[in-house]
């Protein structure tokens, strides 16, 4: 949604693997297991958002940082140009420990080399792997990527709400570890799609019964949460797994803004079109939580731009139908899928009648119908009674609301993570 206006606003701020791995010895393989992900949308313009996706980078290095879920003795960097209309021709990249904001740890600065090169092509389309890096990493901790763009790009691949602070400057700054160089500050994530790590130490962080893919809007985003932090829900559901001697990567397949019906120019392509790719795509997968149809529900009742066109009113049999749809698809693939019911919004400037009936049915459907695996009721542990004497009204606790009353604080996003039956995923 907009700043003023839906859930998957961001005020402020099968895939196409053009390299693979080496093949590992048929005796004793070492498969890569992902550590980190981001699901990729098309160059927007967002007047409430800014970022760079439509102009792209030309004499740029481009730095971005992410936190890993799973430990490792090497990584390899996955880029993504799904959305680009020509090759992009990447100059050069690095990869280190961030030492906060622009800055990286000077002895971890490692070259990223693809097929023993350092300067590498990614299709219109296409995704592409780095070369292993020997850097060792251990689950949640921070992780710098830098990218150096010597010619113009084009438009550019990104995630819009990142959560985090992007870094750019003009020229080479691949191997510089302070932050000077790098003036220009953004929110969103430009060409990077993932990072896998290799060696997982039996029984260590991320090296679990696979990972767990947390796919659906802004409230899986995090938006609301404090930047920087690494506060999302899937970061909390990691974190509590971790805790509780049951590690297990949890990747973040959300997109603000998404709906399960409907593309959008801004918040990316639905559900239905893109949960092969985004929820099913790393063949480490053994679980997916979805949570999806806040958008579906909230943006027919709220202004039109080219964001949030078309949104036609939606019945909760149709969601309800594109749910089924994902479950379909995850079964197929021998993955567990878990259902998440849609928490309350009342007090978000365009909430309905219509909407609300709508948001109760789709969750009662995914309470009691036994068609996903399990269920994490978000909706019962985050909602609260608007008014004592209308019980059926209810609303998020004011204990976990963000100031819009639809997005959640860092306590909320906890409580999200916790309300997860770890025996369900």
């Amino acid at each position: 949604m907009t700043t003023k206006t839906f859930a998957l606003a961001l005020p402020l701020a099968a895939l196409v693997a053009a390299t693979a791995a080496s093949p590992a010895p048929a005796a004793h393989p070492a498969p890569w297991h992902s550590a980190w992900n981001a699901s990729q949308q098309a160059p927007a313009h967002t007047t409430w958002y800014p970022n760079w996706s439509e102009g792209g980078f030309d004499n740029h290095s481009v730095r971005q940082t992410i936190r890993v879920g799973a430990e490792g003795s090497e990584l390899r960097v996955r880029l993504s140009n799904a959305f680009g209309t020509t090759p992009l021709r990447l100059t050069g990249a690095t990869v280190a420990r961030s030492a906060g904001g622009a800055a990286v740890q000077p002895d971890t600065v490692r070259p990223l080399r693809f097929k023993g090169s350092g300067a590498a092509t990614v299709p219109t389309g296409g995704e592409l792997s780095s070369d292993p890096v020997a850097l060792p990493v251990r689950a949640f901790e921070q992780l710098t990527v830098t990218f150096y763009f010597q010619g113009a790009t084009g438009p550019a691949t990104f995630h819009n709400v990142a959560m985090t602070t992007s870094y750019r400057a003009t020229g080479d700054h691949l191997g510089d570890p302070a932050a000077d160089a790098f003036s220009e500050a953004g929110f969103s994530w430009y060409y990077l799609a993932g990072v896998d790590v290799k060696n997982l130490r039996p029984g260590g962080p991320g090296g679990g019964r696979g990972a767990v893919v947390a796919f659906g809007d802004s409230l899986t985003d995090g938006y609301g949460a404090t930047p920087g932090a690494d506060r999302r829900y899937p970061d909390e559901l990691a974190e509590r797994l971790a805790s509780q001697g049951r590690p297990r990567t949890v990747l973040n397949a959300g997109i603000g803004g998404n709906k399960v019906l409907g593309d959008s120019e801004c918040f990316g392509e639905s559900a239905l079109a893109r949960f092969r790719r985004d929820a099913l795509g790393r063949p480490d997968v053994a679980t997916v939580v979805v949570l999806e149809g806040t958008n579906d529900i909230v943006m027919p009742d709220g202004p039109a731009d080219h964001c949030t066109t078309p949104s036609p009113e939606v019945t909760a049999a149709e969601i309800i139908a594109g749910h089924r749809q994902l479950i379909r698809e995850a079964r197929t693939r021998g993955v567990r899928v878990i259902g998440a019911t849609i928490p309350p919004y009342h007090g978000f400037e365009h909430w309905t009648e219509r909407g609300e009936k709508v948001r109760k049915a789709v969750n009662e459907w995914i309470r009691t119908s036994g068609a996903y695996d399990g269920v994490a009721d978000f909706d019962r542990v985050l909602a609260a009674p608007v008014d004592p004497a209308h019980p059926e009204a209810v609303a998020i606790k004011q204990e976990y609301a963000f100031g819009d009353r639809i997005h959640l604080n860092d306590a909320g996003y906890r409580a999200m993570a916790e309300a997860v039956d770890l025996n369900s995923l």
